[in-house]
């Protein structure tokens, strides 16, 4: 990505496409949902700054004013999507449910999520062919981790007190397992379409899949493990 004067003065580079001024948190995020869809679609290596200012109907210049280079873009795509489905989590308030309606509820949310984000997982893959160089770039991204393992390992504790769950799980196991059963299905459903021959984005399927997944998680945390 070329340079281009990152430090003009926001009034000389603040406007749209057609050089009207522009409010300046609602051009960043404009910004910012361009590139989302433009790196999910092609990813980091194949984005185009000239096809994100497009997308967002900015001047590049201001594009490079807010984020300074693609990669520094790039990394603030990454850290967005991550605050976004950790804050709907949070909204969620599973420990006012009981454990078992708690973690079929989260199942069933980051499930959704996948299914209605579908930038979330191209962007994801793109980010592990980099071998996860934004984030380890990001000071936020690992520090939104940490309320979604205290809420798993609540929702957990309690259903072994009150003998909802027979088994103790770690809470990133735990999430590792849900996201693999969750992510796997779109991440791959080209080629799983293919070679069993079906339509794995039929909504009958993939709301058998969502019951699939919660279903597993569940049974698996009721069951007591095998005494040595």
């Amino acid at each position: 990505m070329d340079n281009q004067n990152p430090s003009a003065p926001p009034s000389r580079i603040n406007s749209d496409a057609t050089g009207r001024v522009r409010d300046p948190e609602r051009t960043r995020e404009r910004i910012l949902d361009a590139a989302r869809d433009e790196f999910s679609s092609v990813g980091l290596g194949g984005g185009r700054v000239n096809m994100i200012a497009e997308r967002a109907g900015v001047n590049k210049q201001l594009l490079y004013y807010y984020f300074k280079n693609k990669e520094k873009l790039y990394g603030a795509v990454l850290e967005r999507a991550y605050r976004d489905i950790r804050k709907r989590e949070m909204a969620l308030d599973l420990d006012a449910l009981s454990p078992v309606e708690a973690l079929r509820k989260f199942i069933h949310f980051n499930f959704d999520y996948t299914v209605e984000n579908r930038y979330f997982v191209p962007l994801l893959n793109d980010e592990n062919l980099h071998k996860a160089r934004h984030a380890k770039a990001s000071d936020e991204i690992p520090a939104l981790q940490g309320s979604m393992k205290s809420t798993l390992g609540r929702v957990v504790r309690r259903g072994l007190d009150d003998g909802s769950f027979q088994r103790d799980a770690d809470p990133v196991e735990l999430y590792i397992s849900i996201a693999s059963l969750c992510y796997f299905f779109l991440s791959n459903q080209y080629t799983l379409s293919v070679i069993f021959d079906v339509d794995l984005l039929e909504s009958d399927r993939i709301a058998a899949r969502r019951t699939h997944v919660s279903e597993m998680i569940l049974s698996f945390l009721r069951t007591a493990p095998d005494l040595p």
